[in-house]
């Protein structure tokens, strides 16, 4: 992957079956650790066919060995996080792939945050036979993710979201010429 690069991102369930798929995202980092992507305003299809748009510029930061994804999201009244409990992603061709676990940890401005999709995650642990390893990984991936926000580490820094925010502007703004 390289700058500029543009991928769609699906998001698939622990079953193989697709739950969401998000429109194009613009490559702004492949690092060692993570894929830094920005999208804005982009269509989300849900996997019972109901779409709808964001309404803000998101930073993306896929993990290539941690189990969460993490979305920084730069709304008009705040910088708020959106931290799936996933899979490390894989690339197949132009798509982002990587399989929900339901669990997800968001982020409010003020810095307070709340688990969400608890019932969710017992729910389906029960009838998509998540394993034991798997409820491990996921709890420890949550526990990192706190343990992260609290200590304000990459990507809970908000000149870091400035930064590629503003990569992700000049970018456009080159592609819109």
């Amino acid at each position: 992957m390289k700058k500029g690069d543009k991928l769609t991102i699906h998001c698939y369930k622990h079953n193989g079956k697709i739950d969401r798929i998000s429109g194009e995202a613009i490559v702004l980092e492949d690092n060692d650790e993570y894929l830094v992507c920005a999208n804005n305003k982009v269509k989300l299809t849900e996997n019972d066919g109901r779409s709808h748009r964001t309404k803000e510029i998101a930073i993306l930061f896929f993990y290539k060995k941690n189990w969460y994804n993490i979305l920084a999201q730069l709304k008009k009244y705040g910088l708020f996080y959106y931290c799936n409990i996933a899979s490390p992603f894989v690339i197949d061709g132009n798509i982002i792939k990587y399989i929900d676990y339901d669990l997800d940890l968001r982020i409010f401005p003020d810095g307070t945050f709340k688990v969400l999709d608890k019932n969710e995650y017992r729910y389906h642990k029960i009838t998509m036979k998540y394993s034991d390893e798997i409820d491990l990984i996921v709890q420890n991936s949550l526990n990192e993710l706190i343990k992260l926000k609290e200590t304000n580490e990459v990507p809970f820094k908000k000149n870091v979201i400035e930064y590629y925010y503003n990569m992700y502007k000049k970018l456009t703004k080159e592609e819109n010429k």
